[in-house]
Formats: structure tokens, C-alpha cells, sequence
């Protein structure tokens, strides 16, 4: 990878349906655990270590989950949802 990331992201919250995404600490996007199961029962410490090796790709690396940004925005144009 060419240079630092500067974009930022950051778990501010946690639920029992999901959790909180703060975006460049500007905007905040909830991660429900019905539409990204494989997040349900991951262990906190997990959750929180998220990169951002660019403005649209969120990496949990313990997790091996890749989620494009819009996938959490507009779920409605990803039609393909986790059968777990």
C-alpha cells in the first residue's frame, strides 16, 4: 500500500442489534447485526479493530470482513445478504 490512510473510522457504540460507525468524525452509520450477522457474535475487542485503507473499504482484520461503505449506507442496493 502506497502512504498512510487518513481516513478515519471508529466504533462509537455498541447494542444488542448492532453497532455504531464514526466516519471520518463527521458521520455515524449503525451496523445492524439482522443485515451483518457475521458481526452478532464477534468478540468486542474484535469490532473495534476496523481499518479503513480507503474512503469506501472497512477492514476487521481478526474478523477477515471486507464491507464497502455504501453496503452499510444503502443495504437496499446490495441485495445479496449473509444466510447465517
Amino acid at each position: 500500500m502506497l502512504g498512510t490512510s487518513i481516513s478515519q473510522v471508529e466504533v462509537s457504540g455498541v447494542s444488542k442489534h448492532g453497532f455504531w460507525l464514526l466516519l471520518d468524525e463527521e458521520q455515524e452509520l449503525f451496523v445492524a447485526f439482522a443485515e451483518f450477522p457475521w458481526f452478532r457474535k464477534a468478540a468486542i475487542e474484535h469490532l473495534f479493530h476496523v481499518d479503513r485503507p480507503q474512503p469506501h473499504h472497512l477492514y476487521w482484520p481478526e474478523l477477515d470482513i471486507d464491507l464497502h461503505v455504501d453496503s452499510i449506507r444503502h443495504p437496499e442496493r446490495f441485495p445479496l445478504v449473509s444466510q447465517i
